[in-house]
């Protein structure tokens, strides 16, 4: 295509030269897409089921991959049982009934083989790597575990002692707390207002049965998809695939929830006598659901207003001009159960409320006022030029495929979204944060002496 003789011109304005670098860096991004997305979405049928395969072949290094995805088995699937998830999820952890914890231990580190489970807020993941030579034996100990689960009373009192332990540990990490009572503040009497790893009473109430029940209801065909990759042909993944899953039985498939954060703006100060600092966490809602076709440009700005670091609006504003904290940070949150803008920062005790002043001040200009030319191009390419390293490896690109499948968008989305971003108009960004003032909206979440 002769890129290596493209030259610009130092007679072109810099609008020009931006324009025209970041047309490169697409067809660029594109070409090495072409090259390297080869991650491809198939279908087995095991016992009825048609269950999605995400899958890519990769000859470079001698290693092969697995990770059971069971959607709707996460922490929002618990009920009134918080941390029941996360705790199944050590238990798993802990082997098979057959060889115990150390046994089992012992024969993944003989073979250097990966076996690992961890549940989150929608999934539960169970993931498997290896060299090529010995995954087969990997998967003989994956299907012992899921057969045969070390699920005893003495198990499960070691998982919750550390899990008590661990909640101990994050009373006193004063962000955590400011980060988990934000959530309780936005998703009030939902699911999302707790945090996955339970309260000491929630983890103190769960018994055997509880992870037992959770196992064998989240466990099934009927959840879950595959994600596998590296030095093996597709054929041989399905058959060794079909050999771990002919164990699990059909099961019902998990109910598909979402959650609205609050609407009206509401506050919870935490008073912390030992803290040096205030810890100042908001958040609003925003109206977008997962596979949203103007996802791209939520993506743009939310780089510009706060998700870049230095260079930010809010970083600029808070630590720059003011001097008010070492960091501003905020983010949009995407996923199929929810949805909401965030974001945080640390200061001085006597510098809270004007550090608040200010976040309400950037917001507001933010969405009245919309970006600049020059906050646009920039953004486009960070974005666009970062974009290679996003799918150097073959773990980033089976995950760039599932999340596109998981959210609902066509594969091989992703490079359209590109395009997308490059040929964003300033009109177009500034009449898409207009539209978005419930990000106004601000709920906070302090912790202070």
């Amino acid at each position: 295509m002769g890129y290596a003789n493209a030259e610009f011109s130092s007679t072109e304005s810099p609008r020009a030269v931006n324009r025209a670098f970041s047309k490169l860096l697409f067809f660029t991004i594109l070409l090495l897409g072409q090259a390297l997305m080869a991650s491809t979405l198939d279908f087995i049928e095991v016992k009825g089921v048609k269950i999605p395969v995400i899958f890519e072949e990769e000859k470079r290094l001698p290693i092969v991959s697995m990770q059971l995805v069971f959607t709707g088995s996460g922490s929002i699937d618990e009920g009134k049982q918080i941390g029941l998830a996360r705790v199944t999820a050590k238990m798993l952890n802990e082997g098979s009934l057959k060889r115990g914890s150390v046994g089992f231990a012992d024969a993944l580190d003989e073979r250097a083989i990966q076996l690992s489970a961890s549940a989150g807020n929608e999934t539960f993941v169970i993931e498997l790597g290896s060299l090529k030579e010995e995954f087969d034996r990997g998967l003989s100990l994956l299907r012992e575990q899921l057969s045969e689960p070390n699920f005893t009373p003495k198990t499960l009192e070691k998982i919750k002692t550390m899990t008590l332990s661990d909640i101990s540990r994050k009373e006193a990490d004063f962000d955590t707390v400011a980060s988990d009572e934000l959530k309780a503040v936005l998703f009030e009497g939902t699911p999302m207002a707790t945090p996955n790893i339970g309260t000491k009473a929630s983890i103190g109430a769960i018994k055997l049965d509880d992870v037992t029940r959770f196992a064998t209801s989240h466990f099934v065909l009927s959840n879950v998809l595959i994600v596998m990759g590296g030095d093996i042909n597709v054929s041989d993944a399905k058959q060794k695939i079909e050999s771990v899953l002919s164990i699990l039985k059909v099961g019902k498939k998990g109910e598909e929830r979402y959650y609205e954060p609050r609407k009206d703006p509401k506050e919870s100060i935490l008073k912390r006598p030992h803290t040096e600092q205030a810890y100042l966490y908001f958040g609003s809602p925003f109206a977008m659901r997962e596979g949203d076709s103007e996802f791209y440009k939520a993506r743009v700005a939310m780089f510009i207003l706060g998700s870049s670091g230095f260079g930010s609006r809010l970083m600029e504003e808070i630590r720059v001009k003011r001097g008010l904290a070492y960091s501003a940070y905020s983010r949009l949150s995407v996923a199929k159960t929810n949805t909401y803008f965030s974001g945080y920062l640390q200061t001085k005790l006597e510098s809270g409320d004007e550090a608040k002043k200010t976040v309400v001040e950037v917001i507001d200009t933010f969405v009245r006022n919309g970006v600049t030319q020059g906050e646009l191009d920039q953004a486009k390419k960070f974005l666009l030029g970062s974009e290679p390293l996003r799918v150097e490896t073959l773990s980033q690109r089976l995950g760039r495929t599932f999340s596109e499948y998981y959210s609902g968008k066509p594969l091989g989305s992703s490079v359209q979204e590109l395009e997308s971003i490059r040929n964003l108009s300033l009109d177009e960004v500034n009449d898409f944060i207009k539209r978005h003032n419930e990000i106004t909206n601000l709920s906070y979440a302090i912790v202070t002496k």
